[in-house]
């Protein structure tokens, strides 16, 4: 491969600004072709999607870009944090093949004006609290698939309203890629990692906890038979509104695949929550019921 562009390359890594960049290095990439889309910012969550795409393809390509359309009014576009040498030094050491890192003008130009729209399941959630950013992700996501042309496409369980739209999107419009599940990587403690995770204070990172807690018990009341669905809500918010830091946004009890609030945890239940603690908005989940390790056992867990 040969390096085009802006950026300079790194040993072992190339390093790309455009579109026209990555799909030159794209037509020159043979074998399978892993895609893991970020904002940057990378922390272990982020790495452990990178070395999932390693073990399963041949060519590993990581977008970093942090994208102005999937961010509302008043929200944290401009102080979300961003060190690119400290990205590109991480994906350097996880052997990712190239890093593809846009511009907004490259991927927005003048006279932009189209936008990928996914129905029923970006009504919901955060879809509800974050109107338009949907629209914002699943359209940059199908410019980064088109650009990359990846056979697989990870993405964390952390943010699992994201997973099921873009699913929906793959499906709906008949792309030919893979979307690959990945656990939640957690600080000790249980705080998901995030890279908003940044800006708690030590007070505030001890009050975040209360999610991780909140996750647990709801996992404990599927287990001890409970398949309310309005009591497990009742008792997650209880638990949360003891924490003095924390203003609860929503707490859901859903379908996994649809999104929509459940009367009767019958099978599978996505349990997922959003919390501000202080001026950090933290979302965290867990599906209970499934055939899988307990959310404590099945996540991967990295001391801080």
């Amino acid at each position: 491969m040969t390096l085009s562009d802006t950026i300079p390359s790194l040993p072992t890594m190339q390093v790309v600004a455009t579109t026209d960049g990555m799909r030159r290095l794209r037509s020159q990439a043979e074998g399978s072709v892993g895609l893991v889309p970020t904002m940057g910012y990378l922390h272990e969550g982020h790495l452990s999607l990178v070395r999932r795409a390693r073990a399963e393809n041949d060519i590993v390509v990581v977008s970093i870009f942090v994208n102005p359309t999937q961010f509302g009014p008043g929200e944290d576009f401009k102080t979300y944090p961003r060190d690119p040498q400290r990205d590109l030094a991480f994906l350097q050491q996880e052997n990712a093949d190239i890093v593809f890192m846009p511009s907004a003008v490259e991927m927005y130009p003048e006279g932009f004006d189209t936008h990928v729209e996914v129905g029923t399941v970006t009504d919901v959630l955060e879809g509800v609290h974050r109107p338009g950013h949907f629209r914002g992700v699943t359209t940059v996501v199908l410019k980064l698939f088109n650009a990359v042309q990846p056979h697989r496409a990870y993405f964390g369980q952390k943010d699992a309203q994201q997973l099921v739209v873009i699913r929906k999107m793959v499906r709906d419009l008949n792309l030919n890629v893979e979307i690959v599940r990945c656990p939640i990587v957690r600080e000790t403690g249980g705080l998901a990692m995030s890279s908003r995770n940044v800006h708690l204070s030590p007070d505030e990172r001890r009050a975040a906890l209360i999610l991780f807690r909140a996750l647990s018990l709801s996992e404990r009341v599927w287990r001890n038979g409970e398949r309310d669905a309005s009591k497990l809500r009742d008792r997650l918010q209880t638990l949360i509104a003891r924490e003095p830091l924390a203003k609860t946004d929503y707490v859901s009890v859903a379908n996994p695949e649809t999104l929509q609030e459940l009367e009767t945890m019958e099978g599978p239940t996505l349990v997922s929550l959003a919390v501000r603690i202080g001026d950090t908005r933290l979302i965290d989940n867990v599906v209970v019921g499934e055939q899988r390790p307990s959310p404590v056992a099945e996540t991967e867990v990295a001391a801080n």
